[in-house]
């Protein structure tokens, strides 16, 4: 045979057996599943503000292996999420999951149900930062709270900070009330560092608490130039977010007080000082004096990075703060108090050291004593003056709890003008009608305008937090709503209601911004290699159901939750998986 013929023949044999049942043997073997997981027919958007685009996404062994069109692949498992969204999973920026006291009520608790973490999960959260506010639990290092969550099995991933006032209590013991010493900063610093080197991903502060408010700046910077070369953040509950600190009593102190400008202000020094990665958590303008500063906030950021200091922002999506909303409008001394503790500093009380033992006091007694020294009672209606219009006004200010339960869901204004009264006689009516406890019924104020929210929403540099935790019915209904709502509810209202931000940027600022803050690598995008930390859900549906009243719902419209490939969500509905794992960040 002619060797050009042969040569033909050859290759028509080889086309004709690729029909043949000997050919047809490796095609077999790969109809083995591929995939854990096919999540197929979905509106994919990767995390990064691009608008969607139509794909499937195939997992394998908790990761993302694949993205494209898999409808001949093999899987174990196939969800249709046609006409919904498939995104990274959400980032909450700032999260009390793990306690004040984790191994009780957080995410180290020996109650599984606090672990699954079921109101942060159904909200499509995968990873949590918790440690806020310079909060955690004294004498345990990042290491070992790691090591605990990692025993105990959690729902969502958690991503640890360094807190600055366990730490500074630690150095300082109940000698606090001061500037730290060069001695003691190095002795900080050291801390620090040693948590940086276990995996924390920064340095978190809450300088308008004890002991915190009492580092000044140049201490702050010192302690950053430990973080800055692991390219942590800092994550700083700023001095104040408002007119004042929350602390502040005019009449009993003396001075100017810092304002939200003067506390940006020092933010961005630290930053641009320690060379390092600066976030202003739970951003906020509160108060009558805040409402508007937005802008001025906005500008003063946008100019350091500008200059190219890196500042961001993180922030929850309600008009109130305050975790159990107990506000009180008069302060402690003049019920009987020692000094302020009655009223500015609840966070403080995990730290037994730092508050003074003292005997219960009849507080409507001291109260009755303090109204009848006329100079007293005009520096009481001056310190209530204040506090009414630090939290937005009499209008703003809800009784959700009384022992006259016909006072329920009104206003210090409309209780006041019912009784013809001034709103700071109404406050002192409430403590002395009511129960004994601050404040006599159970306040929430609305101290924050949505149009600050929108401005600092719309923000490219604002990711999302919640300044929630996990929450059981049994807490009762002394509960914040962010805790259930905080992500649906910025789709809901932010993006469908009142059309702040789009779907995409929503996204976004939900996943891969924060991602791109604390240096989580594989995590908050959608691409081959990532985690497969994946929420799906209906855009159009999705909605916060938690309000003041009943707190305690879960929010709908999230219909999968995966943590690294496994479902935390099912169809709606919550599994208890543990399927989540102490993330650590990388060292440079």
């Amino acid at each position: 045979m002619p060797p050009l013929l042969r040569t033909c023949c050859t290759a028509l044999a080889a086309i004709l057996a690729l029909g043949s049942p000997a050919a047809a043997k490796p095609r077999a073997a790969a109809a083995a599943p591929a995939y854990d997981l096919i999540i197929e027919n979905g509106r994919v958007m990767d995390g990064t503000g691009n608008p969607w685009f139509q794909a499937d996404i195939g997992v394998r062994e908790g990761r993302i292996a694949s993205i494209g069109d898999l409808h001949a692949a093999n899987a174990k498992t196939r969800i249709d999420a046609r006409q919904e969204i498939v995104a990274p999973g959400f980032i909450d920026m700032h999260s009390h999951a793990d306690g004040l006291a984790g191994r009780l009520i957080g995410l180290r608790s020996p109650d599984r149900q606090r672990r699954e973490a079921r109101n942060i999960v159904t909200q499509g959260v995968t990873t949590v930062v918790v440690n806020p506010d310079g909060m955690g639990d004294p004498g345990l290092t990042v290491a070992a709270q790691q090591a605990e969550l990692a025993a105990a099995g959690i729902g969502p991933n958690a991503a640890v900070l360094s807190p600055h006032n366990t730490i500074r209590l630690a150095v300082l013991g109940d000698d606090y009330r001061r500037k730290a010493t060069a001695t003691e900063i190095t002795a900080m610093r050291a801390l620090v560092r040693k948590d940086m080197e276990a995996g924390a991903f920064g340095l978190s502060t809450g300088l308008e608490y004890m002991p915190g408010r009492w580092a000044d700046t140049d201490e702050l910077v010192a302690l950053m130039q430990e973080v800055a070369p692991f390219h942590g953040v800092h994550s700083s509950h700023m001095r104040s977010d408002a007119e004042a600190p929350m602390w502040y009593i005019p009449s009993r102190d003396p001075g100017s007080p810092t304002t939200v400008l003067d506390a940006v202000a020092e933010n961005i020094a630290i930053a641009e000082r320690s060379h390092s990665v600066g976030v202003i958590t739970h951003i906020k303008a509160r108060g009558v004096y805040g409402w508007g500063r937005s802008r001025e906030i906005i500008a003063m950021i946008d100019a350091a990075r500008a200059r190219g200091v890196q500042v961001y922002a993180d922030q929850y999506t309600y008009d109130t703060s305050g975790s159990d909303g107990k506000i009180v409008l008069i302060p402690g001394w003049a019920m009987g108090a020692p000094d302020d503790l009655d009223s500015v500093d609840p966070i403080a009380d995990y730290f037994s050291q730092m508050r003074p033992k003292r005997k219960p006091v009849d507080r409507k007694a001291a109260l009755r004593t303090t109204l009848a020294d006329p100079a007293a009672k005009a520096a009481l209606y001056r310190d209530i003056a204040f506090a009414i219009r630090f939290r937005g006004g009499a209008e703003h200010i809800t009784v959700f709890d009384a022992p006259d339960r016909s006072l329920i869901g009104q206003s210090l204004a409309d209780l006041a003008r019912k009784r013809g009264i001034s709103a700071e006689d109404m406050a002192v009516a409430l403590q002395l009608e009511g129960t004994d406890a601050p404040g006599g019924a159970r306040l929430r104020s609305f101290s924050l305008d949505e149009n600050d929210i929108d401005a600092f929403m719309r923000q490219e540099w604002t990711a999302t937090s919640s300044d929630g935790g996990v929450k059981l019915p049994v807490d009762g209904p002394a509960t914040h709503a962010r805790y259930y709502g905080t992500f649906p509810r910025k789709f809901a209202r932010y993006v469908n209601d009142r059309h702040a931000l789009s779907l995409a940027q929503a996204v976004r600022s939900s996943t891969s911004l924060p991602a791109q803050i604390l240096g989580l690598q594989d995590r908050g995008v959608l691409r081959v290699g990532a985690a497969a930390d994946i929420v799906v859900f209906n855009d159009r549906e999705i909605r916060d159901r938690a309000d003041f009243t009943n707190p305690h719902q879960f929010s709908t419209g999230v219909d999968y939750v995966f943590v690294n490939g496994v479902a935390e969500v099912s169809a709606g509905q919550a599994t208890g998986a543990l399927a989540g794992q102490p993330l650590k960040r990388p060292h440079p």
